[in-house]
């Protein structure tokens, strides 16, 4: 993936806070849904938000002297041209969202120990990134299998088998998030994961970019990284299910073969009920991923929304300096 331009600023502390938006970007700012398409997502960093534009993204982090430092990257042009292709820019976006994460997150910790303008090689990220989808899915398709092999005797029906998979799929990630959620430093974490989306749900109600205006938001958003992994537990008992009566092998490599398929469904699924979430239907269809999404969301202070609103600001300029705004 090719690296875009980087560059850095500093900004006082409360940068969101009663600023006038220029007259020029007044559209922009209170009324994001109405003038693009474009869906801004990011994710939370150490003390800090990082936001996906359409043209770049933005990191913003609250450093230890109080000031919020600015990361920004150009995304390459094949992060533009892929979105058009369904299941396709599924598997793109997964990837961007994890090399730009680690990115994001190597700032954020570097801003934390006073050295923003350190940098990991492009070996380190792949060593990283590597090792993370290693995780990923050691954990979430091979264990579950692994486990449900213990019972096997007593489950004969190759149905009841993958539903039993998929049982247990859930379980370790309810368990996971759960014990995430118990480390200290993890919940600023899971604070800032609300903040970002209390921002990017005011800008897609159409709400002023201001603290006050998005403070009474929710932290929940149908687009959020949780409801990605809910889905893929369900898409999980619907994708492996034809391979249930194959010997322990065979589903042993589909598990791993079948993780890109059901990334790439459990990405546009996502996509297609954010864009109906107003209708009753799809809203009950995503209750319990919004449900999920207070094991990795905490209510965010003041602070923590000027920094998520920063990110987000900055990334409509940058969006819109360069034309990357139209319908």
């Amino acid at each position: 993936m090719a690296r875009g331009s980087t560059r850095r600023r500093t900004g006082a502390a409360g940068l969101c806070r009663g600023v006038r938006v220029p007259r020029h970007l007044g559209a922009l700012y209170s009324g994001g849904g109405a003038v693009s398409p474009f869906h801004y997502g990011g994710q939370a960093l150490l003390e800090g938000v990082m936001i996906r534009g359409r043209s770049h993204m933005v990191a913003a982090v609250r450093a230890p002297s109080g000031e919020i430092v600015y990361h920004e990257e150009e995304l390459p042009p094949a992060a533009r041209s892929l979105a058009r292709w369904p299941f396709l820019r599924g598997l793109y976006a997964l990837w961007d969202t994890l090399w730009l994460g680690v990115r994001a997150l190597t700032f954020s910790a570097n801003v934390s120990v006073g050295d923003p303008q350190g940098q990991i090689g492009t070996g380190g990220m792949v060593g990283v990134l590597v090792l993370a989808l290693l995780f990923g899915v050691g954990l979430f398709f091979v264990l579950p299998l692994l486990l449900s092999r213990l019972v096997e005797p007593l489950v004969v029906a190759p149905w009841a088998r993958t539903l039993l998979e998929g049982a247990i799929r859930l379980g370790i990630l309810l368990l996971y998030l759960v014990l995430i959620g118990q480390l200290r430093d993890l919940r600023r974490v899971f604070a800032y994961h609300g903040a970002e989306h209390k921002a990017v749900n005011a800008y897609e109600a159409g709400a002023a970019l201001e603290v006050e205006a998005i403070r009474p938001f929710s932290t929940a958003h149908a687009r959020c990284g949780t409801a990605f992994l809910l889905l893929v537990v369900v898409l999980c008992v619907l994708v492996f299910a034809p391979f249930g009566a194959l010997p322990f092998g065979l589903r042993l490599l589909s598990r791993v073969l079948l993780v890109p398929v059901v990334a790439a469904l459990a990405y546009e699924t996502m996509r297609l009920g954010a864009r109906h979430a107003d209708r009753p239907l799809v809203r009950t269809l995503l209750a319990p991923a919004l449900f999920l999404q207070r094991l990795t969301t905490r209510p965010p202070d003041d602070p923590m929304l000027e920094v998520a609103l920063s990110a987000l600001r900055r990334a409509i300029e940058l969006d819109a300096a360069e034309g990357s705004l139209r319908p």
